[in-house]
Protein backbone atom coordinates (compact mmCIF):
# COMPACT_ATOMS: atom_id res chain seq x y z
CA UNK A 1 0.00 0.00 0.00
CA UNK A 2 1.03 3.57 -0.60
CA UNK A 3 -0.21 6.77 1.06
CA UNK A 4 1.06 10.24 1.79
CA UNK A 5 0.63 10.21 5.59
CA UNK A 6 0.40 7.08 7.75
CA UNK A 7 -1.30 7.83 11.06
CA UNK A 8 -0.73 5.51 14.00
CA UNK A 9 -3.70 5.54 16.38
CA UNK A 10 -7.44 6.02 15.82
CA UNK A 11 -8.17 8.05 18.93
CA UNK A 12 -9.34 11.65 18.65
CA UNK A 13 -5.88 12.96 17.66
CA UNK A 14 -5.35 10.50 14.83
CA UNK A 15 -8.93 10.78 13.58
CA UNK A 16 -8.83 14.58 13.72
CA UNK A 17 -5.60 14.75 11.75
CA UNK A 18 -6.85 12.17 9.28
CA UNK A 19 -10.06 14.03 8.49
CA UNK A 20 -8.36 17.42 8.25
CA UNK A 21 -5.88 15.96 5.77
CA UNK A 22 -8.70 14.33 3.80
CA UNK A 23 -10.51 17.67 3.55
CA UNK A 24 -7.26 19.19 2.26
CA UNK A 25 -6.89 16.46 -0.38
CA UNK A 26 -4.00 14.66 1.34
CA UNK A 27 -4.19 10.85 1.36
CA UNK A 28 -3.83 9.09 4.69
CA UNK A 29 -4.29 5.69 6.29
CA UNK A 30 -4.93 5.15 10.01
CA UNK A 31 -3.66 2.05 11.78
CA UNK A 32 -5.11 1.20 15.21
CA UNK A 33 -4.13 -1.69 17.47
CA UNK A 34 -7.59 -2.03 19.08
CA UNK A 35 -11.12 -2.42 17.73
CA UNK A 36 -13.34 0.56 17.00
CA UNK A 37 -15.64 -0.48 19.86
CA UNK A 38 -12.70 -0.50 22.29
CA UNK A 39 -11.63 2.98 21.20
CA UNK A 40 -15.15 4.28 21.76
CA UNK A 41 -15.42 2.62 25.17
CA UNK A 42 -12.63 4.72 26.70
CA UNK A 43 -14.00 7.33 29.11
CA UNK A 44 -12.09 10.60 28.87
CA UNK A 45 -12.48 14.28 29.65
CA UNK A 46 -14.83 16.62 27.89
CA UNK A 47 -13.87 20.31 28.10
CA UNK A 48 -12.98 21.74 24.68
CA UNK A 49 -11.27 25.05 24.12
CA UNK A 50 -11.85 27.09 20.97
CA UNK A 51 -9.04 25.57 18.89
CA UNK A 52 -10.51 22.08 19.33
CA UNK A 53 -14.00 23.30 18.41
CA UNK A 54 -12.65 25.20 15.40
CA UNK A 55 -10.81 22.13 14.11
CA UNK A 56 -13.95 20.00 14.41
CA UNK A 57 -15.83 22.65 12.45
CA UNK A 58 -13.09 22.66 9.81
CA UNK A 59 -13.53 18.90 9.52
CA UNK A 60 -17.25 19.42 8.98
CA UNK A 61 -18.16 17.36 12.05
CA UNK A 62 -19.05 20.11 14.53
CA UNK A 63 -22.84 20.08 14.13
CA UNK A 64 -23.59 17.65 16.98
CA UNK A 65 -21.08 19.39 19.24
CA UNK A 66 -22.85 22.70 18.70
CA UNK A 67 -26.28 21.11 19.17
CA UNK A 68 -25.52 19.02 22.26
CA UNK A 69 -22.41 20.59 23.78
CA UNK A 70 -22.74 22.88 26.77
CA UNK A 71 -21.08 26.28 26.41
CA UNK A 72 -19.58 27.40 29.71
CA UNK A 73 -18.65 31.00 30.36
CA UNK A 74 -17.21 30.35 33.82
CA UNK A 75 -16.13 27.89 36.49
CA UNK A 76 -16.47 27.90 40.26
CA UNK A 77 -13.76 27.32 42.86
CA UNK A 78 -14.86 26.07 46.28
CA UNK A 79 -12.53 27.11 49.08
CA UNK A 80 -13.13 27.21 52.84
CA UNK A 81 -16.78 26.33 52.32
CA UNK A 82 -17.53 29.17 49.88
CA UNK A 83 -17.86 29.07 46.11
CA UNK A 84 -16.23 31.77 43.98
CA UNK A 85 -17.26 32.12 40.32
CA UNK A 86 -14.58 32.93 37.75
CA UNK A 87 -16.14 34.75 34.81
CA UNK A 88 -13.99 33.43 31.98
CA UNK A 89 -16.12 35.11 29.33
CA UNK A 90 -15.76 38.52 30.90
CA UNK A 91 -12.10 38.13 31.85
CA UNK A 92 -10.97 36.99 28.38
CA UNK A 93 -12.97 39.31 26.17
CA UNK A 94 -15.73 36.89 25.27
CA UNK A 95 -14.06 33.46 25.21
CA UNK A 96 -15.61 30.29 26.62
CA UNK A 97 -15.23 26.51 26.60
CA UNK A 98 -17.58 23.77 25.42
CA UNK A 99 -18.36 20.69 27.50
CA UNK A 100 -18.61 17.80 25.03
CA UNK A 101 -17.28 14.35 25.87
CA UNK A 102 -14.12 13.08 24.22
CA UNK A 103 -16.00 9.87 23.43
CA UNK A 104 -18.52 11.93 21.45
CA UNK A 105 -15.71 13.71 19.60
CA UNK A 106 -14.24 10.33 18.68
CA UNK A 107 -17.65 9.05 17.60
CA UNK A 108 -18.26 12.05 15.32
CA UNK A 109 -14.85 11.75 13.67
CA UNK A 110 -15.13 7.99 13.32
CA UNK A 111 -18.57 8.27 11.70
CA UNK A 112 -17.31 10.94 9.29
CA UNK A 113 -14.34 8.81 8.28
CA UNK A 114 -16.56 5.79 7.72
CA UNK A 115 -19.00 7.85 5.65
CA UNK A 116 -16.17 8.80 3.29
CA UNK A 117 -14.89 5.21 3.18
CA UNK A 118 -11.45 6.34 4.28
CA UNK A 119 -9.02 3.53 5.14
CA UNK A 120 -8.77 2.70 8.84
CA UNK A 121 -7.17 -0.58 9.81
CA UNK A 122 -8.29 -1.79 13.23
CA UNK A 123 -7.26 -4.69 15.46
CA UNK A 124 -3.62 -5.10 14.56
CA UNK A 125 -2.73 -5.70 18.24
CA UNK A 126 1.02 -5.45 18.91
CA UNK A 127 2.17 -6.16 15.36
CA UNK A 128 2.75 -2.58 14.18
CA UNK A 129 6.35 -1.53 13.51
CA UNK A 130 7.80 1.68 12.05
CA UNK A 131 10.77 1.63 9.68
CA UNK A 132 13.15 4.02 7.91
CA UNK A 133 11.55 7.18 9.25
CA UNK A 134 15.03 8.68 9.50
CA UNK A 135 15.28 8.54 5.70
CA UNK A 136 13.14 9.55 2.73
CA UNK A 137 10.85 6.52 2.47
CA UNK A 138 9.31 5.56 5.84
CA UNK A 139 7.26 2.40 6.14
CA UNK A 140 4.68 0.98 8.53
CA UNK A 141 4.34 -2.78 8.84
CA UNK A 142 1.61 -4.72 10.61
CA UNK A 143 -0.03 -8.13 10.63
CA UNK A 144 -3.69 -8.67 9.87
CA UNK A 145 -5.58 -11.92 9.28
CA UNK A 146 -2.34 -13.88 9.41
CA UNK A 147 -0.60 -11.79 6.74
CA UNK A 148 2.10 -9.12 6.94
CA UNK A 149 1.24 -5.80 5.29
CA UNK A 150 3.37 -2.76 4.55
CA UNK A 151 2.40 0.88 4.02
CA UNK A 152 4.86 3.10 2.18
CA UNK A 153 4.41 6.78 3.00
CA UNK A 154 5.96 10.23 3.01
CA UNK A 155 5.41 10.86 6.72
CA UNK A 156 4.30 9.02 9.85
CA UNK A 157 2.13 10.75 12.49
CA UNK A 158 2.42 9.03 15.88
CA UNK A 159 -0.96 9.61 17.55
CA UNK A 160 -1.07 6.32 19.45
CA UNK A 161 -0.77 7.47 23.05
CA UNK A 162 1.72 7.01 25.84
CA UNK A 163 1.96 3.22 25.47
CA UNK A 164 2.04 3.21 21.67
CA UNK A 165 4.74 2.09 19.28
CA UNK A 166 5.54 5.54 17.86
CA UNK A 167 7.61 7.00 20.69
CA UNK A 168 8.93 3.53 21.54
CA UNK A 169 10.38 3.31 18.01
CA UNK A 170 12.63 6.32 18.57
CA UNK A 171 16.21 5.50 19.68
CA UNK A 172 16.50 6.19 23.40
CA UNK A 173 19.53 8.44 22.86
CA UNK A 174 17.43 10.75 20.67
CA UNK A 175 14.77 11.34 23.36
CA UNK A 176 14.74 13.42 26.49
CA UNK A 177 11.83 12.88 28.84
CA UNK A 178 10.48 14.84 31.80
CA UNK A 179 8.06 13.36 34.31
CA UNK A 180 6.32 14.21 37.56
CA UNK A 181 4.14 11.65 39.35
CA UNK A 182 1.65 13.01 41.87
CA UNK A 183 1.00 11.12 45.13
CA UNK A 184 -2.74 10.77 44.51
CA UNK A 185 -5.35 9.94 41.90
CA UNK A 186 -8.90 10.86 40.96
CA UNK A 187 -11.68 8.41 41.76
CA UNK A 188 -14.31 9.21 39.14
CA UNK A 189 -17.92 8.17 38.72
CA UNK A 190 -20.19 8.61 35.69
CA UNK A 191 -23.93 8.58 36.38
CA UNK A 192 -27.16 9.44 34.61
CA UNK A 193 -28.15 12.16 37.04
CA UNK A 194 -28.53 15.91 36.39
CA UNK A 195 -25.43 18.00 37.18
CA UNK A 196 -25.36 19.63 40.58
CA UNK A 197 -24.37 22.94 38.97
CA UNK A 198 -24.61 24.47 35.49
CA UNK A 199 -20.84 25.08 35.58
CA UNK A 200 -17.90 23.01 36.82
CA UNK A 201 -17.04 23.24 40.52
CA UNK A 202 -13.41 22.69 41.56
CA UNK A 203 -13.17 22.14 45.32
CA UNK A 204 -10.21 22.56 47.65
CA UNK A 205 -11.15 20.99 50.99
CA UNK A 206 -9.50 19.60 54.09
CA UNK A 207 -10.50 16.11 52.94
CA UNK A 208 -8.91 16.59 49.52
CA UNK A 209 -9.86 17.79 46.07
CA UNK A 210 -13.25 17.22 44.41
CA UNK A 211 -14.67 18.10 41.01
CA UNK A 212 -18.29 18.35 39.92
CA UNK A 213 -18.58 18.18 36.14
CA UNK A 214 -20.92 16.83 33.50
CA UNK A 215 -21.22 15.32 30.05
CA UNK A 216 -24.73 16.62 29.32
CA UNK A 217 -27.77 18.05 31.09
CA UNK A 218 -28.66 14.53 32.24
CA UNK A 219 -25.27 12.85 32.71
CA UNK A 220 -22.78 13.87 35.38
CA UNK A 221 -19.12 13.15 36.05
CA UNK A 222 -17.79 13.54 39.60
CA UNK A 223 -14.33 13.04 41.08
CA UNK A 224 -12.73 12.88 44.52
CA UNK A 225 -9.04 12.83 45.30
CA UNK A 226 -7.81 9.49 46.69
CA UNK A 227 -4.44 8.05 47.63
CA UNK A 228 -2.22 6.67 44.89
CA UNK A 229 -2.54 3.17 46.39
CA UNK A 230 -6.35 3.24 46.54
CA UNK A 231 -8.35 0.52 44.73
CA UNK A 232 -11.61 1.20 42.90
CA UNK A 233 -13.16 -2.02 44.22
CA UNK A 234 -12.97 -0.55 47.73
CA UNK A 235 -15.53 2.07 46.77
CA UNK A 236 -19.22 1.32 46.51
CA UNK A 237 -21.46 3.91 44.89
CA UNK A 238 -22.82 4.86 48.32
CA UNK A 239 -19.31 5.31 49.68
CA UNK A 240 -18.40 7.59 46.79
CA UNK A 241 -21.51 9.76 47.09
CA UNK A 242 -21.00 9.98 50.85
CA UNK A 243 -17.42 11.19 50.45
CA UNK A 244 -18.33 13.67 47.74
CA UNK A 245 -21.01 15.21 49.96
CA UNK A 246 -18.42 15.81 52.68
CA UNK A 247 -16.35 17.87 50.23
CA UNK A 248 -19.16 20.17 49.07
CA UNK A 249 -20.62 23.32 50.55
CA UNK A 250 -24.09 22.94 52.15
CA UNK A 251 -26.00 24.51 49.27
CA UNK A 252 -24.37 22.29 46.64
CA UNK A 253 -24.73 19.25 48.90
CA UNK A 254 -28.47 19.83 49.12
CA UNK A 255 -28.79 19.99 45.33
CA UNK A 256 -26.78 16.82 44.67
CA UNK A 257 -28.74 14.05 42.94
CA UNK A 258 -27.20 10.59 43.23
CA UNK A 259 -27.73 7.38 41.31
CA UNK A 260 -26.08 4.14 40.18
CA UNK A 261 -22.74 4.49 38.43
CA UNK A 262 -22.34 3.75 34.73
CA UNK A 263 -18.57 3.72 35.07
CA UNK A 264 -16.18 4.03 37.98
CA UNK A 265 -12.40 4.24 37.81
CA UNK A 266 -9.29 5.74 39.36
CA UNK A 267 -7.04 7.91 37.19
CA UNK A 268 -3.47 8.48 38.42
CA UNK A 269 -2.17 12.01 38.04
CA UNK A 270 1.15 12.68 36.36
CA UNK A 271 2.92 15.04 34.00
CA UNK A 272 5.08 13.78 31.14
CA UNK A 273 6.83 15.41 28.18
CA UNK A 274 9.08 13.83 25.54
CA UNK A 275 11.38 16.05 23.50
CA UNK A 276 11.71 16.58 20.60
CA UNK A 277 8.43 15.74 18.87
CA UNK A 278 9.97 15.13 15.43
CA UNK A 279 12.40 12.42 14.38
CA UNK A 280 13.10 12.59 10.67
CA UNK A 281 9.75 11.87 9.04
CA UNK A 282 8.07 10.70 12.25
CA UNK A 283 6.03 13.29 14.16
CA UNK A 284 4.59 12.68 17.63
CA UNK A 285 1.31 14.24 18.71
CA UNK A 286 -0.96 14.10 21.76
CA UNK A 287 -0.36 11.55 24.50
CA UNK A 288 2.44 9.95 22.48
CA UNK A 289 4.50 13.02 23.40
CA UNK A 290 2.95 14.47 26.54
CA UNK A 291 0.47 13.86 29.36
CA UNK A 292 -0.98 16.41 31.79
CA UNK A 293 -3.00 16.05 34.97
CA UNK A 294 -6.70 16.57 34.17
CA UNK A 295 -6.99 19.48 36.62
CA UNK A 296 -6.60 22.20 34.02
CA UNK A 297 -8.59 20.49 31.21
CA UNK A 298 -5.53 20.54 28.93
CA UNK A 299 -5.29 16.90 27.78
CA UNK A 300 -7.37 16.77 24.59
CA UNK A 301 -6.81 20.46 24.01
CA UNK A 302 -3.03 20.06 24.05
CA UNK A 303 -3.42 17.23 21.55
CA UNK A 304 -5.63 19.41 19.34
CA UNK A 305 -2.94 22.09 19.48
CA UNK A 306 -0.37 19.58 18.16
CA UNK A 307 -2.73 18.58 15.37
CA UNK A 308 -3.27 22.24 14.47
CA UNK A 309 0.46 22.75 13.96
CA UNK A 310 1.07 19.41 12.22
CA UNK A 311 -1.91 19.70 9.89
CA UNK A 312 -0.95 23.18 8.70
CA UNK A 313 2.67 22.10 8.29
CA UNK A 314 1.68 19.14 6.11
CA UNK A 315 -0.66 21.28 4.02
CA UNK A 316 2.16 23.79 3.44
CA UNK A 317 4.48 20.94 2.42
CA UNK A 318 2.09 19.45 -0.13
CA UNK A 319 0.37 22.58 -1.41
CA UNK A 320 3.18 25.16 -1.26
CA UNK A 321 6.34 23.03 -1.14
CA UNK A 322 7.16 24.92 2.03
CA UNK A 323 8.75 22.86 4.82
CA UNK A 324 9.13 25.63 7.38
CA UNK A 325 6.12 24.32 9.32
CA UNK A 326 7.48 20.78 9.44
CA UNK A 327 10.92 22.01 10.45
CA UNK A 328 9.45 24.18 13.22
CA UNK A 329 6.75 21.74 14.37
CA UNK A 330 8.52 20.38 17.44
CA UNK A 331 9.63 23.76 18.73
CA UNK A 332 6.21 25.37 18.24
CA UNK A 333 4.26 22.44 19.65
CA UNK A 334 6.51 22.07 22.70
CA UNK A 335 6.27 25.78 23.52
CA UNK A 336 2.50 25.41 23.87
CA UNK A 337 2.80 21.99 25.53
CA UNK A 338 4.95 23.42 28.32
CA UNK A 339 2.52 26.29 28.88
CA UNK A 340 -0.22 23.69 29.31
CA UNK A 341 2.00 21.70 31.66
CA UNK A 342 2.67 24.77 33.78
CA UNK A 343 -1.04 25.57 34.06
CA UNK A 344 -2.02 21.98 34.89
CA UNK A 345 0.75 21.75 37.50
CA UNK A 346 -0.32 25.06 39.04
CA UNK A 347 -4.00 24.10 39.19
CA UNK A 348 -3.08 20.70 40.66
CA UNK A 349 -0.84 22.29 43.28
CA UNK A 350 -3.44 24.93 44.10
CA UNK A 351 -6.38 22.59 44.65
CA UNK A 352 -5.13 19.27 46.02
CA UNK A 353 -4.17 18.11 49.48
CA UNK A 354 -0.60 16.75 49.30
CA UNK A 355 0.18 14.03 51.87
CA UNK A 356 3.66 15.41 52.56
CA UNK A 357 2.51 19.02 52.96
CA UNK A 358 3.60 20.81 56.11
CA UNK A 359 1.54 23.41 57.93
CA UNK A 360 3.69 26.01 56.17
CA UNK A 361 2.84 24.53 52.75
CA UNK A 362 -0.87 24.55 53.51
CA UNK A 363 -0.78 28.18 54.63
CA UNK A 364 0.97 29.11 51.37
CA UNK A 365 -1.74 27.28 49.41
CA UNK A 366 -4.44 29.16 51.31
CA UNK A 367 -2.63 32.45 50.66
CA UNK A 368 -2.33 31.65 46.96
CA UNK A 369 -6.08 31.02 46.74
CA UNK A 370 -6.89 34.14 48.74
CA UNK A 371 -4.68 36.22 46.45
CA UNK A 372 -6.33 34.71 43.38
CA UNK A 373 -9.77 35.80 44.53
CA UNK A 374 -8.53 39.30 45.39
CA UNK A 375 -6.79 40.07 42.10
CA UNK A 376 -8.50 40.64 38.75
CA UNK A 377 -5.19 40.15 36.97
CA UNK A 378 -4.64 36.79 38.67
CA UNK A 379 -8.18 35.72 37.79
CA UNK A 380 -7.65 36.88 34.20
CA UNK A 381 -4.49 34.78 33.96
CA UNK A 382 -6.35 31.67 35.15
CA UNK A 383 -9.22 32.35 32.75
CA UNK A 384 -6.89 32.96 29.79
CA UNK A 385 -5.11 29.65 30.37
CA UNK A 386 -8.34 27.73 30.94
CA UNK A 387 -10.03 28.85 27.71
CA UNK A 388 -6.81 28.36 25.75
CA UNK A 389 -3.82 30.59 25.11
CA UNK A 390 -3.50 32.28 21.72
CA UNK A 391 -1.27 30.68 19.09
Amino acid sequence: MRTQVAIIGAGPSGLLLGHLLFKAGIDNIIVERHSADYVLSRIRAGVLEKVACDLLDECGVGARMHAEGLVHDGIELLFKGSRHRIDMHGLTGGKSVTVYGQTEVTHDLMDARKAQDLPTIYEVADTVSLHEFDGQKPKVRYQKDGQTHEIECDFIAGCDGYHGISRASVPAAALRTYEKVYPFGWLGILADVPPVSPELIYANTGRGFALCSMRSKTRSRYYVQVGSDEKVENWSDDAFWGELRLRLDPQTRDRLVTGPSIEKSIAPLRSFVAEPMRFGRLFLAGDAAHIVPPTGARGLNSAASDIYYLYHALVDHYKKRDDAGLDGYSQKALARVWKGQRFSWWMTTLLHRFPESSAFDRRLQETDLAYLFSSQKALASLAENYVGLPF
